[in-house]
């Protein structure tokens, strides 16, 4: 007969029996002394019992039976299995329960950020901070490599596990994810792509203009001094498709609206390629040559940048706003 496998239907822990699954037999035949898995459990069938109460010897297909012999209560709807040889059936279920146990770690684990960096110091958690640094230059990785080398490690040790120049990409975003680091940014964004994997994983991405406030934040942050957050929340994310030469009001770009709704009063950044390479105010915000305040996502505009006339098409605009948030205790 083919080895029997079936569907766990209940099952308990029996004070006087153990651990007690009821099974349904769906193909081969159950037979006392069969080593068994059922979930993460496993064990050699030490009796059968029918639905009258009966003690049997096998069970076939579409035949409801309860199971002794088991190491530990498996969950309704676990599938088991008969196997050939009982070591096979432990290795199995051994390694169902680290597979589980692996689910439910990621499930509930919380990355490091700076907010809790302290936290964490103080309660012997963390002895390591790993960093992930993505900028516009070389120059900037070396000078913050510098700055860290000469900062008190005694609680804990800063490591920056990769550096490049360019944008933060989804691979930086699952290397920061399988070695529980930070990452941080000067002068780059992150594509959207990565920034939604960050969110969904918790991994925490830290942008700056300058070196100094880097260092400042984690400084801050080791010795539970962080500052309210001065939080960029971006508004909208504008793609630039053509290019317009106005008389009196110089480049305008003709634009479509990707994301979320542009105001005439956000501040704006021009990303190329991952990289910011402007910063400013916009100078215009037109539709269909009406002057308007806001275009939501789906819509066409164009837009003119206060101060900057180097526009290219494919460029990225982004709007965003500046607000002060107090940090969770």
């Amino acid at each position: 007969d083919a080895h029997a496998s079936g569907v766990v239907i209940e099952a308990k822990l029996d004070k006087g029996r153990g651990p007690v699954a009821t099974v349904l037999v769906q193909r081969g035949t159950l037979s006392c002394g069969d080593p068994l898995v059922a979930g993460t459990a496993f064990g050699r069938v030490r009796a059968l019992i029918d639905p009258l109460g009966k003690n049997v010897d096998h069970a076939g297909p579409a035949d409801p039976v309860e199971v002794l012999g088991l190491s530990s209560v498996p969950s309704a709807g676990d599938e088991f299995r008969v196997f050939a040889d009982e070591r096979d059936a432990r290795n199995t279920a051994e390694e169902r329960a680290l597979k589980q146990r692996l689910r439910e770690q990621a499930a509930t684990k919380k990355h490091v950020t700076l907010d809790d960096l302290f936290a964490r110091i103080e309660e012997g958690e963390l002895k390591d901070l790993n960093l992930v640094v993505k900028a516009d230059v070389q120059g900037s990785i070396e000078a913050l490599k510098d700055a860290l080398d000469k900062m008190d490690q005694t609680e804990v040790r800063i490591n920056v596990i990769h550096s490049a120049v360019g944008g933060i990409t989804e691979s930086d975003v699952m290397l920061a994810d399988a070695s529980d680091a930070i990452i941080i940014g000067f002068g780059v964004r992150p594509a959207p792509a990565s920034k939604a994997l960050a969110e969904r994983e918790g991994v925490d991405i830290r942008l700056y203009r300058v070196i100094y406030q880097a260092i400042e934040e984690i400084n801050a942050a080791r010795v539970g001094m962080l500052s309210p957050d001065v939080v960029e929340q971006d508004t909208a994310r504008v793609e630039v498709r053509e290019l317009f030469r106005v008389p009196k009001m110089g480049v305008i770009a003709g634009s479509y609206v990707q994301d979320g709704e542009i105001h005439r009063d956000d501040q704006v950044r021009v990303v190329r390629d991952g990289t910011v390479i402007f910063e400013g105010k916009i100078g215009s915000l037109r539709r269909f040559k009406e002057d308007v305040k806001t275009v939501k996502q789906g819509y066409e505009c164009g837009i003119g940048v206060e101060g900057y006339q180097d526009l290219k098409e494919g460029d990225i605009i982004e709007g965003f706003r500046t607000i002060e948030v107090a940090r969770e205790a």
